[in-house]
């Protein structure tokens, strides 16, 4: 492509294609049925010599590419957690894409950093932060967490771990549940505390951290000479969407001057509903807070919005500032650069202001009330069918539930079975769930959260749900 009339005409073939994109959505199947390497087999193995024409390549993504994509914006993918997008958000990615700005400082992109200053602010007063919090932008709550951890390493060891290593402090310990998302244990990895060092706390009957076990640990881990300091809360564990007990959580942090990080990453869009605001208290206490809008907010990946009430602690963990980046701005504003452990950084607040102002608050809250009420009408349908089990908590609007088929006593065997449900139901391209364990026990979860969902939408995968069932149960009676 080498001028912009070639540019302008193929970007208007390809915004029309992603307009028939979302009109025809549902005609594709959920999830791809291809097999590994087949992508691989049907492209050269070499890059070519000479360029290709847009029209060959946009023709190859349309016979090669799309026909292997799993379609995270179907309004039938109920599984993981979403990755929503929205046609504002689309939009803003359309002009972050052109403008190619790099938001390292402000002096790289002053618009890039202020902006991120508002939508952060504005978040923080949508969900209900102290203003002591600030925000500050990152690619996934990984990345938060690794900083929220990494940050109370750095206090704790009064800064002496980025300069000296851990020749004085190797006996830290770091504290989540049983439940928590698997991004902590590997942050504690990167942060070379160690796994030995995490302590999982048991849960209770559902699925929350158990803060009597907590202390208890704290205690014995003291008395044998561990330093404790940092806790990791989940508001909406991965699993189940299970939430800790904030409030005790927090005084016992309080109690033992620990850190406290609570991951809210899916569950935390919901906080902009008043009736989620009591998910909050204790939160006052806590040193650092992440939800990504990226799930459950219609903003599309990357964008998770990390918040720390003690900044100076933050960049000092990751403050370095070499003569060429040196500004006579950097102590007026915010460096974002000083943030985290990235010095480049993309323009992300720019597609969440088109969200934000584009929707509204109302909106956004209407949305998200839709979502979590067609997981309350379905969880009533799941528990009156025959055979069914909700097997955790209907917290917001994920729901684990599998089938017991009465032929079946065996754990392990009603695992198999429900495993083979699983595999079924996506293999069909109608609908995509995904599965985890909850004491032992395999889980369907199935999450209604994808921007574009309607009713229609939930009663056809529950219609394929039991219909799937059914065909399994007569294969089973068959070769019995």
């Amino acid at each position: 492509m080498k001028n912009i009339t070639e540019f302008r005409e193929q970007a208007h073939k390809m915004v029309d294609w992603i307009a028939d994109y979302f009109v025809q959505i549902r005609q594709y199947p959920v999830k791809p049925k291809i097999e590994p390497n087949q992508i691989v087999s049907e492209l050269p193995a070499h890059p070519p010599l000479s360029g290709c024409s847009m029209d060959e390549i946009f023709t190859d993504f349309k016979n090669i590419v799309l026909p292997g994509i799993t379609h995270w914006q179907h309004p039938n993918f109920h599984g993981y957690f979403p990755s929503n997008n929205s046609f504002p958000s689309i939009l803003a990615e359309f002009l972050t894409a052109a403008i190619g700005t790099q938001c390292m400082k402000w002096e790289t992109s002053p618009a890039g950093t202020e902006l991120e200053i508002v939508v952060m602010n504005w978040l923080r007063e949508m969900i209900g932060l102290p203003e002591s919090f600030q925000g500050v932008i990152n690619d996934s709550a990984s990345t938060s967490t690794l900083c929220a951890i990494l940050a109370a390493r750095e206090k704790y060891s009064y800064f002496e771990i980025n300069d000296k290593g851990f020749n004085s402090f190797n006996n830290f310990k770091i504290y989540c549940s049983s439940e928590a998302h698997s991004s902590v244990e590997k942050a504690v990895k990167i942060a070379g505390i160690g796994s030995y060092n995490l302590t999982k706390i048991p849960v209770d009957e559902n699925f929350a951290m158990n803060p009597a076990y907590l202390r208890k640990c704290i205690e014995n881990d003291k008395k044998s000479g561990k330093l404790p300091i940092c806790v990791i809360a989940a508001l909406g564990t991965t699993g189940s969407t299970a939430v800790d007990p904030l409030y005790e959580i927090a005084n016992i942090c309080a109690d033992y001057n620990l850190w406290l990080h609570v991951d809210a990453a899916f569950a935390g869009s919901a906080l902009i509903l008043p009736e989620f605001k009591d998910l909050l208290k204790g939160i006052k206490l806590a040193q650092s807070f992440v939800f990504n809008p990226h799930k459950w907010l219609f903003t599309n990946f990357d964008c998770s919005a990390f918040f720390v009430q003690d900044k100076d602690t933050l960049i000092k963990t990751f403050e370095l500032i070499p003569e060429y980046l040196k500004t006579k701005t950097d102590v007026k504003i915010n460096d974002y650069s000083n943030w985290g452990p990235g010095l480049g950084r993309r323009f992300r607040a720019l597609k969440l202001w088109f969200v934000i102002r584009s929707f509204g608050v109302s909106e956004l809250q209407a949305m998200i009330r839709n979502h979590i009420a067609m997981a309350k009408t379905l969880e009533q349908k799941i528990r009156v069918a025959q055979g069914f089990e909700i097997l955790a908590p209907v917290n917001f609007n994920l729901i684990c539930f599998r089938y017991k088929p009465k032929s079946l006593i065996e754990q392990s065997k009603i695992n198999t079975w429900n495993e083979k449900l699983l595999s079924v139901l996506n293999a069909s391209g109608k609908v995509f769930l995904s599965h985890t364990k909850l004491n032992g026990n395999y889980v369907l979860r199935m999450v209604l959260a994808q921007t574009n969902i309607e009713q229609s939408d939930v009663d056809m995968a529950w219609d394929l749900i039991q219909a799937k069932v059914l065909e399994l149960e007569q294969e089973n009676l068959l070769s019995a």
